[in-house]
């Protein structure tokens, strides 16, 4: 069981993580007001949301070899000082030049962060704790995209947007000093040289892919950015998985994608994650350019997928003991597919009630999903490839987060050309993304039965897991009387 100082960590964490995400999206909101103040457009303020994304996927797969060489405490304490200054600095700053370098900063202190701090979590706890531990760390992550719409407009209409970054400054300074009382001192050093060639590589590879999908996502651009973008980001990440598989050090083990467990926590999980993301980000649209809806009303809505989310999180630690990562897997994936196709169905007469209903049942499983993908990914990998372990699962989630937005632009122009009004369009889009889940759906289907068992406190038989090997398959069980918390 998680004694308090291993809880009140994943808290710290879960803290952190909340931050940023909600920084990367709450800015959007607040746009047409930054670019009243700082006089520019909001398509230019567009840039300060794509400076933040691009460097935490640039500096998140750093993360692992920072941790090694210099200790987790040291590095999350830095990260957390870093973010909190950097948010200060956004918002005083003068112009939109500034404010983009300083989003640059609070990026980076965002990379490193969460990954840092989750690292810290997974490689102090028991196996069979990880579910709870994984619980307390996931659902702040998953709220903040949905809170984010409601919260930028109430403080941009009833206060200034400079207040989105000086929240983080009271919550940082907190973060700072529980960080201090909780985690340990560690033993830096012991780390493999840089890798200098990987880090360029995939640095260049993962900006250029995060660089597309905001040239995608904007209005007005024709396509010749995004295929040259695109075109460098294939090049450079094909370039960089070669040199990862070849190089003695490299900066991340994707030899860790051996796992079964670990391999669809971080693909299919990835996939989840985008359809997670595109889905706060098309319903206020929804909602308000068709339905005709207010802000406020839209963004009131939309909070039952928080809704959801937080109803389930008490019972998750139970459903992965009591029913297995596989089947649970496959029905938060298939409900996911179920709940966001369900979204083409919405009309302006459909009752609120309705809505209401199906964006809790989404926020349920999307819950689920990503609390059980973010369990089963530590569940059968090594402490000695922990910290390559979660630097690739770090990356390939916030990318895909990224990514999510995107999609869902590419699947709502699309439904714009093959319809005739801007209602199918969103039917298309919605439905595309429902489909999108069915991949992971057959990633489920294909993990073994007794795939992360060894995060599970109650096996099938009332039996205790003992760790599995390297396949995911193999596992013993000895008699335990102990309940599941």
């Amino acid at each position: 069981m998680m004694d308090s100082r291993q809880r009140g960590t994943a808290l710290l964490v879960a803290g952190c993580f909340f931050m940023e995400m909600l920084d990367g999206t709450i800015v959007s909101t607040a746009a047409p007001r930054i670019a009243d103040d700082l006089h520019t457009t909001p398509a230019s303020v567009g840039l300060i949301i794509t400076a933040y994304l691009v460097t935490l996927a640039v500096l998140v797969p750093l993360s692992g070899w920072l941790t090694a060489r210099f200790g987790p405490r040291r590095v999350f304490l830095a990260a957390i000082t870093l973010f909190t200054l950097a948010s200060l600095a956004c918002a005083f700053a003068p112009g939109l030049g500034v404010l983009v370098v300083t989003r640059v900063l609070q990026g980076a202190g965002g990379a490193m962060m969460v990954p840092v701090g989750r690292l810290v979590v997974v490689s102090g706890i028991a196996k069979q704790d990880l579910p709870r531990a994984v619980a307390h760390i996931v659902w702040p992550g998953l709220a903040a995209p949905v809170v984010a719409p409601l919260l930028g407009g109430v403080i941009t209409t009833y206060a200034s947007w400079h207040w989105i970054f000086l929240l983080n400054v009271p919550l940082g300074a907190l973060a700072l000093i529980v960080a201090r009382r909780l985690i340990a001192p560690g033993t830096p050093g012991g780390a493999p040289p840089l890798d200098v060639p990987g880090m360029l590589l995939a640095g260049t590879g993962l900006a250029a892919l995060t660089w597309t999908a905001h040239l995608v996502s904007e209005t007005g651009r024709g396509p010749e950015g995004a295929a040259v973008s695109g075109a460098v980001a294939v090049v450079a990440l094909a370039a960089a998985v070669r040199h990862l598989l070849r190089a003695r050090h490299p900066l991340v083990n994707l030899r860790t994608l051996r796992v079964p467990s670990f391999r669809a926590a971080a693909l299919d999980g990835a996939l989840c994650m985008a359809v997670v993301s595109a889905v706060p980000f098309l319903l206020p649209l929804l909602f308000q350019e068709v339905f005709g809806w207010s802000a406020v009303k839209s963004g009131a809505v939309v909070l039952f997928v928080f809704a959801g989310n937080i109803g389930i999180k008490p019972a998750t630690t139970y459903l992965i003991n009591r029913f297995g990562f596989r089947p649970l897997l496959l029905v938060a994936t298939l409900g996911l597919a179920v709940t966001t196709a369900g979204c083409a169905l919405f009309t302006a007469a459909t009752p609120v009630a309705v809505i209401a209903v199906v964006a809790a049942a989404g926020g349920v499983v999307r819950s689920v999903g990503l609390s059980g993908y973010a369990t089963i990914a530590f569940s059968e990998t090594g402490e000695e490839r922990l910290r390559d372990a979660n630097a690739l699962f770090a990356t390939s989630h916030q990318l895909a987060a990224g990514l999510g937005v995107a999609i869902a632009t590419v699947a709502l122009r699309g439904g714009a050309v093959l319809t005739d009004g801007a209602r199918s369009a969103y039917a298309v889009a919605f439905v595309v993304l429902g489909a999108l889940c069915l991949l992971p759906a057959v990633g489920a289907l294909r993990l073994h039965p007794a795939a992360g068992d060894a995060a599970r406190t109650v096996g099938p038989a009332g039996t205790r897991t003992v760790a599995p090997g390297r396949s995911g398959v193999t596992r013993s069980t000895v008699s335990d009387s102990r309940k599941s918390e």
